[in-house]
């Protein structure tokens, strides 16, 4: 019988952490072994399997860190910048693999990050959809094709709680684009469009961000030239999406047991197509 890859789930009572639970409990080569709140949360001792809706699991909400340390392989993020720059520090201490979902990160976050992977292996990606990974490698194509002769417009939505704005998503979409044209995202992304009226040139990236209600989050990229117009566009109805992409980052992190950073494009391992 093969054994379970042993998983430990941070903020697993917020709306990731919930389809988190779910993701791994379906899973059938991973095991829910610790699910981590805030401190004192009131939802402490409570089964995460049955306020997430799946029935008992008998993993309870905890917030003690030190006392699953030894009882995990893996730890998924998908908090805060701050909470998640603590977790990797624990993760590093006791030489635990870490899959990052959190976005948000300044550049000092970033290069903690890497500082971690040369200790452990970690997963770090702004979205962990397939479809939305899939729609990067389109869009670097696409961009190749026609960027140069078109205005670029990334369009983003999210619910109204949301933090960080562009999306991580969408900063990827642009990084991507800028890739293909051989260009820097920084001098060629575009925020305020006020400011930039009348003066932009062919092939500048501009961001579009909402907030609003309870989107879940949706990215469409508009490359508008003279006479046509081409879009694509990734709607998730559902966060259980980016929830079965990280089971599925971690699983194949488990079996890669190396150290460094790697994303999505590593692990669905386009360049085999």
């Amino acid at each position: 019988m093969t054994k379970k890859v042993r998983m430990a789930i941070v903020g697993a009572s917020g709306r990731m952490g919930l389809q988190l639970i779910q993701a791994v409990h379906q899973s059938q080569t991973a095991r829910l072994v610790a699910a981590l709140v805030r401190k004192k949360s009131p939802l402490i001792n409570t089964d995460a399997g049955k306020f997430s809706g799946i029935g008992s699991i008998k993993v309870v909400f905890s917030d003690d860190l030190e006392a699953i340390s030894d009882a995990f392989d893996i730890m998924i993020d998908f908090t805060s910048p701050q909470a998640t720059l603590s977790h990797l520090a624990f993760c590093c201490k006791h030489q635990k693999s870490m899959i990052i979902g959190t976005t948000g990160f300044d550049e000092f976050g970033k290069e903690e990050i890497k500082k971690a992977a040369k200790k452990i292996g970690i997963v770090f990606s702004a979205n962990f959809s397939i479809g939305v990974n899939l729609m990067l490698q389109l869009l670097e194509k696409t961009a190749a094709m026609i960027g140069d002769h078109s205005d670029i417009e990334i369009i983003e939505a999210h619910h109204r709680y949301k933090k960080d704005a562009p999306s991580g998503t969408a900063l990827a979409m642009g990084e991507r684009i800028a890739k293909a044209l051989g260009k820097d995202l920084q001098k060629e992304a575009i925020f305020d469009l006020a400011a930039s009226l009348n003066k932009r040139e062919l092939g500048k990236i501009h961001f579009s961000s909402i907030r609003s209600g309870d989107i879940v989050g949706e990215h469409t990229v508009l490359f508008a030239g003279a006479g046509e117009s081409f879009e694509m566009t990734h709607k998730a109805t559902s966060r259980i999406n980016f929830a079965n992409g990280a089971v599925r980052a971690a699983l194949w992190l488990a079996k890669k047991n190396q150290k460094g950073v790697f994303d999505m494009n590593d692990v669905l391992d386009f360049n085999e197509f």
